[in-house]
């Protein structure tokens, strides 16, 4: 039978290493990612009129994507440095670590493009619909609404679409890398 382990100063100092670092940035990570995804815009839309939800999302998303990038960027760097196997293989995914790798960067890509180009994309959008709906004195989903913002509606759902899309791919790529690193560590 084994020995507790006691705590003394030094093993309570010895916590604070780069594993435990990245086990902690990794942890803030996906817990962030997971309630943005699945809980906190969901409870937001259910509490705010559509118009106040919306400008909580234009508000709330940038910095979200802005703290996934910035996470998710030193978590790849330290992933590729202490698996060397990353850019002898970086070509083939099936090798474990490239897997993990590659994880991480869709996180960062992903994320990248919410931010700078889906993100603003999308708010520009919306907020010409909410000027549009103003002029028409319709809201967007009426029966008899103009072309214009019948095309705005589209352009709108498809924009975010591909952001919830990528989003998805986030929690799920976090998810996996996760998964790997409770099984095989860090």
């Amino acid at each position: 039978m084994s020995q507790p382990e006691t705590l003394t100063f030094d093993t309570l100092t010895s916590l604070a290493s780069p594993k435990s670092a990245y086990v902690l940035t990794y942890s803030f990570l996906f817990g962030m990612s997971f309630w943005v995804t699945f809980f906190g815009g969901v409870i937001a839309f259910r509490a705010l009129p559509r118009q106040m939800f919306g400008a909580l999302q234009h508000r709330t998303f940038p910095v979200y994507f802005n703290m996934t990038i910035a996470l998710s960027a030193p978590l790849a760097a330290y992933w590729t440095y202490t698996h060397p196997a990353v850019l002898e293989h970086y070509l083939n995914p099936r090798v474990a670590d490239v897997a993990q790798a590659y994880a991480l960067g869709v996180v960062f890509l992903s994320q990248a493009l919410n931010a700078f180009v889906i993100g603003p994309l999308t708010s520009k959008t919306m907020f010409k619909r909410h000027k549009l709906e103003k002029k028409e004195g319709k809201q967007y989903n009426e029966p008899g609404v103009s072309d214009e913002m019948k095309a705005l509606n589209r352009t709108f759902g498809q924009l975010h679409g591909w952001s919830s899309l990528l989003n998805l791919g986030v929690v799920i790529a976090l998810g996996f890398h996760g998964l790997w690193i409770g099984t095989y560590g860090i």
